[in-house]
């Protein structure tokens, strides 16, 4: 039993593996700030600016996907360990 549980959660952990880099790639670029930064520009780069739209949402989206993939990633070390 403890062998089937661990293939499923080791496949779920591979899908939301994959769904993660996805996520990850799909975010919008930050360069802007980090060329200013880097040539004394007007200081962007400690600023905190709120996320709108399509970048919160997907800031979210990767949130939620890496508090699951480490919850997953825990479980397998558990059943591992028996």
């Amino acid at each position: 039993m403890d062998k089937v549980i661990f293939d499923v959660l080791l496949v779920a952990m591979l899908i939301v593996s994959a769904i993660l880099v996805v996520s990850i790639l799909m975010q919008p670029s930050k360069q802007d700030g980090a060329a200013d930064a880097f040539s004394g520009g007007s200081g962007e780069l400690f600023e905190r600016r709120k996320a709108r739209g399509f970048e919160a949402v997907m800031q979210r989206f990767t949130a939620i996907t890496i508090g699951i993939w480490l919850l997953l990633g825990f479980m397998l070390v558990v059943l591992s360990t028996k």
